[in-house]
């Protein structure tokens, strides 16, 4: 077992790549690639020479560098096994319940669908990672694209269920704007309140607030708090079933 040397890459207008360097075998991986360029910069300040490429769902957001980088580096391409033919250059397969062995460090697998049907989650618990892509976001969660309400409440739950400590390391800057549309559900919830007021903070000095922790998202993201009976209160579902209350809250997110 290894821990992670995690570098965040700022990419496109909002996106989130990260490079991770394992302490044993000193392995290096790109999780989520949008673009190569950027990924090329940051290796060579660095000083660092890829391996892998890690993905979590099919979009070019996330594997647009792909295969300029696999090119380049001849490293290897990891993903999820339910969207094998619609990510290219693909070469391991994993799935829900995989453990995926990087190096010296071990990452545990989670098929988390919705936003797309093959998404996956990679949870390294030595580090307190978890790379989520677009299914969990810093107070939000991920459009419900290709799956159904159902399918991304489940998901979510999978990665509730980690360990508070673990740290968020999602793939896109949207908590801003998440984060308006949280305390529009949870009025009276303080610590989400105080949340909010940081991060208005943060942004207008233009830092970033991924990553962010586990433990706070389950106090605070709307999204993970559907079985809340206060939050079925607040969206006028007091007898609504946890999937009804976060289809609810999922749809006010989408014309928010």
């Amino acid at each position: 077992m290894s821990t992670l040397e995690i570098e965040q890459i700022p990419t496109r207008s909002d996106n989130y790549v990260y490079l991770i360097k394992e302490s044993g075998q000193g392995k290096v991986g790109v999780v989520d690639p949008s673009d190569a360029e950027p990924v090329i910069e940051a290796l060579d300040r660095l000083g660092w020479t890829l391996t892998h490429i890690i993905n979590t769902h099919h979009h070019n957001d996330h594997t647009g560098g792909n295969l300029e980088l696999k090119e380049k580096y001849g490293c290897e391409i990891v993903g999820p096994l339910a969207d094998h033919d619609r990510i290219a250059g693909i070469d391991i397969d994993v799935g829900d319940g995989d453990t995926y062995t990087f190096g010296d460090a071990v990452a545990k697998v989670y098929d988390t669908p919705g936003h797309t049907r093959g998404h996956i989650g990679y949870w390294f618990e030595e580090s307190k990672a978890l790379f989520c892509g677009d299914t969990l976001f810093a107070l939000g969660c991920g459009r419900v694209f290709e799956g159904t309400f159902e399918q991304m409440w489940d998901s979510l739950g999978k990665l509730r269920a980690l360990p508070d400590d673990t740290m968020v390391y999602c793939a896109h800057e949207y908590t801003q704007a998440n984060a308006k549309f949280a305390v529009t559900i949870e009025t009276d919830n303080q610590a989400l309140i105080e949340r909010a007021a940081e991060i208005d903070a943060l942004r207008a000095e233009n830092k970033r607030t991924v990553p962010s922790l586990l433990g706070l998202e389950k106090e605070t993201n709307p999204f993970l708090r559907a079985d809340v009976a206060s939050v079925a209160e607040a969206v006028g579902l007091p007898n609504g079933s946890p999937v009804e209350v976060f289809g609810e809250i999922r749809t006010r997110k989408d014309n928010f």
